[in-house]
């Protein structure tokens, strides 16, 4: 019934859960001074002694007490509401963090409709936890022992009896929290499914709708909704039952308290007085933890989607280095014997080495899941937990920090990102500081600078992710971005992949430029993009079985000069066929 990790969050919010117990109670002492004075009153008046000044004076307090629980009421309630604000806040702040840390490769680990899910709806299910049910649990141990003091200067004995009968109602609650553990377990798992759905066919529309399989998309997502709808209708069910429960225990503890202080009345060991105070209040031996047990059910909803924030919150980290990098110096890197694997039982990479001196051109070829974007991940800095060494200017990668390396290596990728704006905005993402005449001779380098004065210059508005671009254009706005930023290491992973011939070449000779002021490490599945690379790297099945120019390569007649002849008699046939149309 509590959960000890939530309550670490605490630290620094737990002065509003005390005032809320603390207002509950003062309403409750409120509740029986208003109840008190109902059954003096009552007595009075069946005593025939009840006169104008008394009746007045008891409908002030009434009228008093009844203000005061009402103001105790919203007061805890607002209390409440500060300590699950507090703790909403820590949370997501935890979780972005958390994200910030795992760095642009956490979609390796959890998917983003999961992070957005545990983010939003996954903390909103907390609030119950931390507002209601967490205060409403201390106060309904309060609760009892103070009407069971009370009681007892009344009637010891119907004070034992209600004292006895409040623990039946905790007790049904743990009768059902294994049962409900797993059922939220599974309303929980069919939740992110939906929402995984949701957000890959969102994103996967056009390709859908261009295949005409959104239809089959959509019968598979009703599907998963209907499965989500049972397991809820499941979890309201088991709710409502053990309410029904509750409910039971409650009222029948009530009406057993009741009955006896009747018949102690009766027997002339109370007064009526007593008698009615005890009918009056017998119901506030239990309404606590009634309220306790309607909130343990949103709650233990709450408790089951912390499960899935911690896992998030728990993954390991990729240990923080501390070695600094000057961006302002050559940079020579060294690898020796490395291996990688996202998953230990399956290694990516396996014992490579490679050295790639200051200033010089190297190419990592291979088939497709040969292992070579990974390389570029893993020189990126995304992942740090690789084996062996990796050297940058004698310094172990995975001891540097991230932002001196980020500094130092920029990685062109194939699908680069452009924001909502202007020309000026993106280039200006890697240093705001830039001026208009280095942005020109920039976009003069990756020939686009005609294209962009024909458009109203530097102020062209570009459509988030570059919509508005073809995709070359948007390619070599990416690389201009990227050349602005001015690192001493760039790394081109699969650039020229998906675009034009003419961006193609474009970005080639830029990088053939670049070859002779950086350090420039590519990435492509056309070799023919890398034979004037000064090391060629061929890698298959994770470990590099061939390096040298390609001229020797070629000569050498292995695994490169195979996949080199593949691609040019295929190419050699594109061309033939292009000729013939």
């Amino acid at each position: 019934m509590i959960n000890k990790r939530l309550l670490t969050l605490l630290e620094g919010n737990l002065s509003p859960v005390k005032k809320t117990v603390l207002f509950q109670w003062w309403g409750l002492l409120a509740n029986i001074i208003f109840n008190a004075t109902i059954a003096y009153t009552l007595a009075t008046a069946y005593k025939q002694e009840l006169t104008m000044i008394k009746l007045i004076a008891a409908i002030l307090i009434i009228l008093f007490m009844m203000g005061l629980r009402f103001y105790c009421s919203q007061k805890a309630t607002m209390a409440g509401h500060e300590a699950a604000l507090g703790i909403k806040k820590t949370l997501r702040g935890k979780i972005y963090n958390k994200i910030l840390a795992l760095g642009m490769h956490y979609t390796d680990f959890f998917s983003t409709s999961k992070v957005v899910q545990m983010s939003m709806e996954g903390v909103e299910q907390l609030e119950i936890y931390f507002s209601k049910y967490l205060p409403q649990l201390i106060y309904s141990l309060l609760a009892p022992l103070t009407l069971f003091i009370l009681f007892c200067f009344i009637s010891f004995k119907t004070a034992l009896l209600l004292l006895l009968c409040v623990p039946l109602i905790p007790l049904s609650i743990v009768a059902v929290q294994k049962f409900a553990k797993r059922l939220l377990s599974r309303y929980w798992g069919a939740y992110m499914q939906l929402g995984d759905s949701f957000l890959e066919n969102l994103r996967g529309l056009t390709t859908l709708k261009a295949y005409q399989a959104d239809e089959r998309k959509t019968k598979q997502m009703d599907e998963e909704a209907e499965t989500f709808r049972k397991v809820t209708m499941k979890v309201l069910t088991m709710q409502l039952n053990s309410i029904s429960v509750m409910d039971l225990i409650a009222f029948g503890g009530a009406a057993l308290g009741i009955i006896l202080a009747i018949f102690e009345f009766r027997s002339g060991r109370i007064s009526l007085i007593g008698m009615l105070l005890i009918i009056l209040l017998s119901s506030e031996f239990f309404i606590p933890l009634r309220l306790l047990g309607s909130f343990f059910h949103i709650a233990m909803n709450g408790m089951s989607a912390s499960e899935n924030i911690f896992k998030i919150l728990d993954h390991p980290l990729d240990k923080k280095g501390e070695l600094t990098l000057d961006s302002s110096e050559n940079i020579d890197i060294k690898a020796e014997h490395v291996s990688f694997g996202y998953l230990e039982e399956k290694q990516v990479l396996k014992d490579i080495n490679f050295t790639i001196p200051a200033r010089s051109f190297a190419s990592f070829a291979g088939v497709s899941g040969s292992g070579k974007s990974t390389i570029a991940n893993i020189l990126a800095g995304h992942h740090r937990h690789y084996q062996g060494s990796i050297q940058l200017n004698k310094k172990e990668l995975s001891d540097i920090n991230q932002r001196d390396l980020m500094a130092c290596i920029t990685v062109v990728n194939g699908d680069g990102y452009l924001f909502a704006g202007d020309i000026a905005y993106n280039l200006q993402m890697g240093n705001t500081a830039i001026t208009q005449e280095k942005m020109w001779e920039a976009l003069r380098e990756v020939k686009l600078d005609s294209f962009i004065k024909a458009q109203g210059g530097l102020s062209m508005p570009v459509l988030e992710k570059g919509s508005n671009l073809s995709g070359g254009q948007r390619q070599r706005l990416v690389l201009a971005r990227a050349l602005l930023k001015d690192s001493p290491i760039y790394i081109f992973d699969e650039a020229t992949s998906n675009i034009d011939v003419e961006s193609e070449n474009a970005i080639i000779k830029v990088i053939e430029k670049l070859r002779k002021r950086k350090t420039v490490i590519m990435i492509s599945h056309r070799l023919d993009n890398a034979i004037h690379a000064d090391q060629i790297y061929m890698l298959k099945e994770g470990g590099i079985v061939e390096q040298d120019t390609h001229a020797h390569l070629y000569q050498l007649d292995g695994e490169y000069a195979r996949v080199y002849k593949q691609q040019e008699a295929l190419l050699n046939g594109l061309r033939k066929e292009t000729a013939y149309e």
